[in-house]
């Protein structure tokens, strides 16, 4: 374990020691004094770059930003000096905790029967002893949106912490929207489809009518409730109640322009809280989003090529074109083990044209504000939460990368995990 951790660790004041090689670790304790981090440089995300600067933090929240502040009695003190110091990251459409090994059924528990299942909570399958888990805490992943997988209306997301013994433990924000997967608008032509043209459009518009009804059948029934005139509950539209009075979002996974446009268009004849996930073509349409104001989340950091005509790096560009047509956008790496990677995906669109800062912002700020949780994490502000992470070197460079420390609500984090034990059993193998 890293010199700087093992101090940590070993600080009788946190009272975080778990052993190296335990297959299970045990989830942080809550902050039982202040912890003053001395020297490091911030990035605030809100305020900038801050150099040569200590952040204190006591009872879970950031309480103090600035040089030379003072300890309070009993603070446990860091030094950071060199060490660069970031907001936790934040993992958008992740299947974390809902597969272990995606070859194994018995492991996977992604999706619901049915093509309408409003109802179901990514959350409640959420396992937070999966051995996954803290491998991508490893690489800065402080907060991940669960959600539930489907052919249409999928569910509702959950944002969760990465680091508790209970989904309840880790809740940072439950149930925060509902998840549609948009049909298919045009016809697939890969080599394992065996429908017809014909046959395709008629599937494609049968979904496109069904889903349509979903929502017709759930506005009657929110109708009928605010009216009084309910003669029963039915778990389905009062999953998808909020979307009408406001207090819930509107997911739609589309990635070909025709289901965005079609996505947007339906959300507004509604009055929906849209939100847009994975969105591959939005390059193609980046006026568009910006007039409209609607957020996205981009997920095809390291697509291929969708069309013959398209550049090699299209998916790479991408958020740059997204950065410069002004459109709201946060940055995800949809999947559960493989979000680890979330934070080169954002280093590698600053490689192909976006500003470090805000490929910082598209996994940190922007993703709290898309789950409503921005007045809590997602920056470094004094009264914020202490979700903290400090790296050696830059947090988006592969290269660079070197998680030390992390911090959820101000408890000390196990750093520990599944693939660091096995890359120190086969150092010593003959």
């Amino acid at each position: 374990m890293k010199n700087l951790m093992k101090a940590v660790l070993a600080a009788s004041v946190i009272g975080a020691s778990v052993a190296a090689t335990a297959h299970d670790m045990v989830p942080g304790e809550p902050q039982q004094q202040p912890i003053l981090l001395q020297g490091g440089t911030l990035y605030t995300i809100t305020n900038g770059i801050q150099e040569d600067t200590d952040l204190l933090f006591a009872e879970g929240k950031i309480t103090a930003i600035g040089r030379d502040l003072a300890a309070p009695e009993n603070a446990q003190v860091i030094d950071v000096t060199g060490k660069h110091i970031y907001p936790g990251l934040i993992a958008l459409d992740t299947t974390l905790g809902l597969v272990e090994i995606g070859a194994v059924r018995a492991t996977d528990d992604q999706d619901e029967v049915g093509n309408i299942t409003p109802e179901v909570s990514g959350h409640t399958a959420y396992n937070p002893d999966s051995e996954v888990i803290p491998t991508i805490r490893y690489n800065g992943i402080t907060h991940a949106q669960i959600v539930p997988q489907g052919n249409l209306i999928m569910g509702r997301s959950s944002l969760l912490q990465t680091d508790g013994w209970t989904y309840e433990d880790a809740a940072e924000a439950l149930n925060v929207g509902v998840h549609l997967s948009w049909p298919r608008a045009g016809l697939n032509t890969a080599w394992w489809e065996r429908r017809s043209p014909e046959e395709q459009r008629k599937a494609n518009a049968e979904a496109l009518e069904e889903l349509k009804q979903a929502f017709i059948d759930a506005r009657a029934y929110y109708d009928a409730k605010q009216a009084g005139e309910l003669n029963g509950t039915d778990l389905r539209w009062e999953a998808m109640s909020g979307l009408f009075d406001g207090s819930s979002t509107l997911f739609v996974h589309a990635n070909d322009k025709r289901q965005m446009e079609q996505a947007i268009d339906f959300s507004q004849e509604h009055g929906f809280e849209l939100v847009l996930m994975g969105a591959r073509d939005a390059w193609r349409m980046t006026e568009q989003l910006a007039a409209a104001e609607v957020p996205v989340v981009y997920g095809a950091m390291y697509g291929l090529p969708s069309r013959h005509d398209e550049a090699y790096d299209q998916a790479y560009a991408t958020p740059a074109a997204l950065a410069d047509a002004g459109v709201n956008f946060a940055l995800s790496y949809p999947g559960y083990w493989d979000i680890r990677n979330l934070a080169f995906a954002a280093g590698n669109s600053v490689a192909y044209g976006l500003d470090h800062a805000t490929a910082l912002e598209a996994i940190t700020l922007k993703p709290a504000q898309v789950m409503g949780v921005a007045d809590k994490v997602g920056s470094l502000e004094i009264g914020k939460q202490a979700s903290i992470v400090v790296s050696e070197g830059d947090i988006l460079n592969h290269l660079e990368q070197d998680i030390q420390l992390m911090f959820i609500d101000g408890r000390l984090v196990d750093l520990n995990n599944r693939h660091m034990q096995l890359y120190k059993k086969y150092q010593q193998k003959p």
